[in-house]
């Protein structure tokens, strides 16, 4: 009997070390993928003062806030809920005052920023001048802005923004993309008068 009492024991003790309780091991978190449009870049007339190339898979429309100036214009990449907002202002004498709105501009995002590097454009066979920010950041609300300037007659100011919370962790793909875009803009920038 002392027998039978002890095997009950054990096929019990067997039966509750055997039943191990299953561990969960949450996923990592992962963002969905993000299909980036092919890139077919076309010049645009914008019946402004400046012209360049964009891609075909965006739309463009003249700026209608109420503070917008004449040949302000967003540049809307709707697949992404991002927009370029351009503002554009003539030169005479004051392009100083402009130089330092742009850079009050981007300090703006200092407390977000882990970094802001600055990109010196430099083309003077098209008499484009300028800089870009590339601001790197996860909650930066606009990770790039750049202006340009042929010193004389023209100011061009951008400024990337998206219509999200700002998780540029998760938006690194598409950033990256409309980086490219940005830097072809100011690449096919040219003056028109």
């Amino acid at each position: 009997m002392g027998s039978r009492i002890y095997l009950v024991l054990m096929v019990v003790l067997v039966a509750l070390v055997a039943c191990e309780e299953e561990v969960y091991t949450p996923k990592p978190k992962a963002f969905f993928r993000i299909d980036l449009p092919e890139k077919n870049y076309e010049r645009v007339d914008f019946d402004t003062p400046y012209t360049f190339e964009l891609p075909s898979c965006v739309t463009w429309e003249p700026d209608k806030d109420a503070n917008a100036e004449a040949h302000w214009i967003n540049v809307d990449y709707p697949q992404f809920r991002g927009r370029i907002h351009f503002s554009y202002k003539p030169v005479n004498n004051n392009l100083a005052e402009y130089l330092s709105d742009a850079r009050k501009l981007t300090t703006k995002h200092i407390p977000k920023a882990d970094m802001i590097e600055e990109i010196v454009v430099y083309a003077p066979e098209r008499e484009v001048y300028g800089l870009v920010y590339d601001v790197e950041g996860i909650g930066a609300a606009s990770t790039m802005q750049f202006f340009v300037t042929d010193s004389t007659k023209h100011f061009l100011r951008g400024a990337l923004y998206f219509n999200v919370v700002p998780n540029n962790d998760s938006l690194a793909p598409v950033i990256n993309y409309i980086k490219e875009d940005i830097s072809n803009i100011i690449g096919t920038l040219e003056w028109e008068g």
